[in-house]
């Protein structure tokens, strides 16, 4: 405190560097602080005159000023009396000191001071009860000091006394008759019941003025004359006409920010600009620190936000979650977090009945559940299916409860409850005991698998609720798995479950239960209602051809359309498994034609969804070419690209058409979408593309929602029956439901070869849902073995980079054709060019390394398929920097192969190898393996470029179908569509002597070449 005169109002002007003048006096918010003690003081009365024989004794007050410490350090501070509110520099503190009263009747010193007490009892002649009074005094004083340096060993300063027993003193002494006098004889000192500090904020323009009201027992003081004591009481002092102390405990410890307003001006000043500050970030503050009023009712507060409950979900490793709640004050930008239960020591003011409700509300919804015996407040730790069950049904609700907010620590994972109701299957295998068998239980919910494992060792233990590893659960509350343990526990002791569940092949009965107690799926108990509808149809009858269809069907192929029509008319999957190039796609684009035309109702498309047909990347345009040819008032969309498949676009495309075509690969990779798409039908072509039911494509097929899919492929067994059991498995789910059964039942008796009789039965079995025409016996004038033409579309790189190079070479070459003798090697050299961008790019030039090869990527997607059914593949090209670019994708690939061109020094080494050996892969080049090669090992030729000359493609298929193959012989002709390998193909027929002298021999070149020609290549 100054000892300048201060001014009772002040204001902050725009030239002052230092904060403004309210912002000093309030500083930033500062928590309450501090020890509780009520105290009750009483009005100290006069003293009774101490015996005649005694001295008395008195405390003697005095406000003095602290000066500053001189140079002199060892001197310590000094200080001096203050008799009027004059010009200083130091602070004023309230100090007292014990005097005697002198035979005179005035206060004087004498030799008494603080630290001789002890020696001047009898010296003095001191009342030995006031003596004690004194001696008590000093020693709580000094007791409750840290530090106790002081050279002024006359004076004890109120200011410091920090323990609340002072009052007591103060009332002790009025009983004892010791007084309380001054300097002089005018000076009075009081003791007051109770000081109170307060603010009070009114209007002044359009700022603020703060005021301090510091009151004593009612009376209101100036707050630039006063002082605090300690942090439990203040004093206040004047000087005119007398000095005068005033001294009051306040009822609650001082806190910081009312112990700032003692001392200073009583009045000060905010600015219009801080008004909001102050309102937004001090009052909030403040108000719990002090009260604060608007006496004139001229401003208006905001209200105290309400308390939140903060619930701190930290989830850790292994399921685990802990759970702990605080209360949270937010004023302004200050945050203020307390335990959900209050101390009884908080000096925070907190709003009981808000907490109180926000704690009910959230132990309401903890009653129940993993929670139900753990109080929040003492915190709470869940782990396993009790983290998840809380986390999905719970944690919710509390997120939704006003006044409180959910604070996660770590990753929350995607906890869910399967609610549907379980499906089993039971299977048996055999072991290596004669009469046992390995028991298997399968158990899904929702399309999930459940692990059996730890699902029996919840039931053996009575849980009520199973987590599985990808954090869904689900109650084991269910009378299936009730009575699954039950016979479980019948076919295994409990103690031997380690070594597996086994079923004796003599408990008939008991497999007969775990039969009864597995379910049949959804699709196959549908699919199974519809054959039940048959019993009763007479047979396939003969269709009407829709008008639509622009082609004249051969009988077998008007047959095969009637059978398909029977099939949708009655919702039921089949498979069109007629031999190569009879026509397939076109009898499926009648069904087509057909259904999109039929009325409403059973089998007619009510909404008119379209159909989805899944086929290989490269048969994807050959369907929307047959269409446009076939059936041209059909709407046929292709999607070819995954940025094609977005929800909204196939939404869109799909509103607009009537058959949708995608590869196998965007269905598999986009099936999410798929499925949200509703379609009248599926169609697979080339369905062995979905033999492996393990696939990814195979499960999609299988799980699309739709009522009709019909599988098309010239092979439905290619190396196994499992290959015509998983086709089966998806158009027909309810004729072999169980893989293991049909297994059994077939697979194993016919490749041990002791039941032959089962073919028969076979045959009679599928046979209403499998139409097969051989070539023999339809077409006998079509080769036997299986040739398909490939038409791969170009990548948008490839195609951007080929049809730039076409334009440049088009430019040249018609100038030149008007003499080709002349020019013959030019226009060779641009046809050559041409052909091997329609390959690979980099085959041009190696800065176009980065453009895809759309051929090398037809040609690894149906590799990959026909090395994992184990079949050897021989693939032919003119091009020997092609075909090494293709063993570089081997290599890379891991995929053992065997390289033959004109290079190769071992030749018959490489033959041998590859004859004797297991590589899946014969690379082979034209001139060097076009002919004189037995390779009957082989059962799949891929010509990766058509040769312009029939025979020598010929001469290549031959190397493998030839006397001495015993298995199907698949040819796949690969052909970019839209390059000048399209033009070959169409010159081949017509061309077939120009084409061989423009591959073998150079000097016939310009006699069959015309201009006629080359135009035609380049249009």
């Amino acid at each position: 405190m100054s000892a300048s005169v201060l001014p009772s109002e002040q204001e902050a002007g725009p030239g002052n560097d230092s904060p403004p003048a309210w912002k000093a006096m309030l500083a930033a918010p500062i928590e309450t602080s501090g020890t509780s003690v009520q105290r009750h003081p009483a009005r100290i009365g006069a003293a009774s005159p101490p015996p005649t024989a005694l001295t008395s004794m008195g405390l003697q007050f005095e406000l003095r000023e602290q000066l500053p410490r001189t140079s002199e350090r060892w001197r310590g501070p000094t200080a001096q009396s203050v008799t009027s509110v004059a010009a200083g520099h130091g602070e004023f503190r309230l100090g007292v000191r014990p005097v005697v009263r002198n035979d005179n009747g005035n206060w004087v010193r004498a030799k008494l001071a603080w630290n001789n007490l002890t020696f001047q009892v009898r010296e003095l002649n001191l009342d030995p009860a006031q003596h004690r009074w004194f001696s008590e005094f000093v020693a709580v004083y000094r007791a409750v000091r840290l530090v106790y340096s002081s050279q002024e060993a006359d004076w004890i300063y109120l200011d410091q006394f920090t323990s609340p027993l002072l009052w007591h003193f103060l009332d002790e002494a009025a009983a004892l008759g010791i007084e309380f006098v001054g300097l002089s004889k005018h000076v009075s000192v009081t003791v007051a019941r109770e000081a109170a500090v307060s603010l009070d904020v009114t209007r002044a323009g359009r700022g603020l003025r703060l005021t301090t009201r510091l009151t004593l027992d009612g009376a209101a003081h100036r707050s630039d004359h006063s002082g605090p004591i300690g942090t439990h009481g203040l004093y206040t002092y004047g000087f005119a006409p007398h000095a005068s102390f005033v001294l009051a405990p306040t009822a609650q410890p001082l806190t910081s920010e009312q112990s700032r307003l003692i001392g200073r001006p009583a009045s000060v000043l905010i600015p219009a600009p801080d008004v909001a500050e102050f309102l937004t970030e001090f009052y909030p503050v403040l108000r719990r620190a002090l009260q604060i009023d608007s006496t004139d009712t001229s401003v208006a507060f905001p209200d105290a936000v309400p308390p939140t409950l903060v619930l701190t979900a930290r989830f850790s490793a292994r399921q685990g979650l802990s759970l702990h709640g605080e209360m949270e004050y937010r004023e302004g930008s200050r945050v203020t977090r307390l335990p959900l239960r209050p101390a009884s020591d908080d000096a925070f003011v907190r709003d009981a009945a808000a907490e109180a409700g926000l704690r009910d509300s959230v132990d309401r919804l903890l009653a129940t559940g993993p929670t139900a015996a753990h109080p929040l407040s003492d915190g709470i730790t869940l782990r396993g299916v009790d983290a998840a069950e809380f986390t999905d049904k719970v944690l919710p609700g509390v997120r939704d409860l006003a006044g409180v907010r959910v604070d996660v620590i770590g990753a929350e994972p995607d906890y869910r409850e399967l609610t549907a109701t379980p499906h089993l299957t039971i299977t048996t295998l055999d072991t290596d005991q004669r009469d046992w068998f390995d028991l298997g239980v399968l158990v899904s919910i929702d399309g999930k698998s459940v692990p059996f494992a730890p699902l029996f060792a919840a039931l053996s233990k009575g849980r009520t609720r199973l987590l599985l590893v990808d954090n869904s659960y689900l109650s084991l509350k269910q009378p299936v798995f009730e009575r699954l343990y039950t016979l479980i526990q019948e076919a295994q002791a409990l103690k031997e479950w380690h070594t597996g569940l086994r079923i004796s092949r003599f408990q008939a009965s008991l497999w007969s239960d775990f039969q009864d107690l597995a379910d049949q799926s959804e699709p196959a108990l549908s699919w199974r209602d519809a054959v039940a509808g048959l019993l009763n149809t007479a047979g396939i009858e003969p269709s009407l051809l829709p008008p639509g269809v622009q082609a004249e069907l051969r009988p077998y192929q008007q047959r095969g359309f009637d059978w398909l029509a029977f099939l949708w008319k009655h919702q039921l999957g089949g498979i069109l498994a007629d031999d190569m190039g009879l026509g397939k796609t076109l009898q499926a684009l009648a069904l087509i034609e057909h259904a999109t035309q039929a009325p409403t109702g059973s089998g007619g498309n009510q909404h008119r969804l379209p159909f989805l047909v899944v086929a290989p990347t490269s048969v994807v345009s050959n369907w929307v070419t047959e269409a446009a040819r076939f059936t041209p008032g059909l709407r046929v969309h292709a999607l070819t690209t995954t940025e094609a498949v977005g929800r909204l676009s196939l939404a869109d495309a799909a509103a607009d058409a009537d058959v949708i075509v995608t590869s196998y690969a965007l269905f598999r990779l986009d099936f999410d979408v798929y499925q949200a798409q509703g379609w009248s039908g599926l169609i697979l072509d080339e369905a062995q593309f979905v033999k492996n039911s393990s696939a990814q494509a195979h499960i999609c097929a299988r799980d699309l929602r739709t009522p009709f899919k019909l599988a098309i492929t010239g092979t439905p067994l290619e190396n196994s029956l499992l290959d015509l059991w998983s086709i089966l498995h998806i158009v027909a789910p309810g004729l072999y439901p169980s893989e293991r059964r049909f297994t059994e039942e077939y697979v194993r008796p016919l490749e041990r070869g002791d039941r032959p009789e089962l073919f028969a039965r076979l045959r009679r079995r599928i046979r209403p849902l499998m139409l097969r025409r051989s070539k023999d016996v339809v077409a006998p004038e079509l080769p036997p073995k299986q040739e398909q033409l490939l038409e791969i579309e170009l990548n948008p790189d490839h195609r951007a980079l080929y049809d730039t190079f076409l334009q440049r070479e088009r430019q040249k070459l018609l100038g030149l054709l008007e003499d080709i003798d002349k020019n013959r090697f030019i226009i060779f050299r641009s046809i050559t060019l041409l052909r091997l961008l329609s390959l690979d790019a980099s085959l041009v030039d190696p800065a176009y390394r980065d453009v895809a090869s759309s051929k090398l990527d037809a040609l690894f997607e149906q590799l990959e398929d026909v090395m994992a059914e184990g079949h050897r593949a021989l693939i032919f090209s003119q091009f020997t920097s092609f075909l090494r670019l293709a063993a570089a994708r081997l290599d890379a690939a891991g995929t053992p192969y065997c390289y033959l061109d004109g290079s190769t020094l071992r030749r018959s080494e490489v033959i041998d190898r590859f004859k004797t050996g297991q590589d899946p892969v014969f690379l082979i080049s034209l001139k060097a393996g076009g002919f004189g090669l037995n390779l009957t090992e082989a059962d799949y030729v891929f010509l990766l470029d058509p040769w312009w000359n029939p025979a020598t493609e010929t001469q290549a298929v031959d190397r493998t179908h030839r006397i001495g193959q015993t298995r199907n012989v698949m040819v796949y002709r690969m052909v970019a569509t839209g390059t000048i390998e399209e033009k070959v193909m169409a010159l081949k027929q017509k061309k077939a002597e120009l084409f061989d002298s423009v591959m073998n021999d150079d000097a016939a070149f310009s006699e069959s070449l015309t201009a006629d020609d080359i135009r035609a290549l380049l249009d």
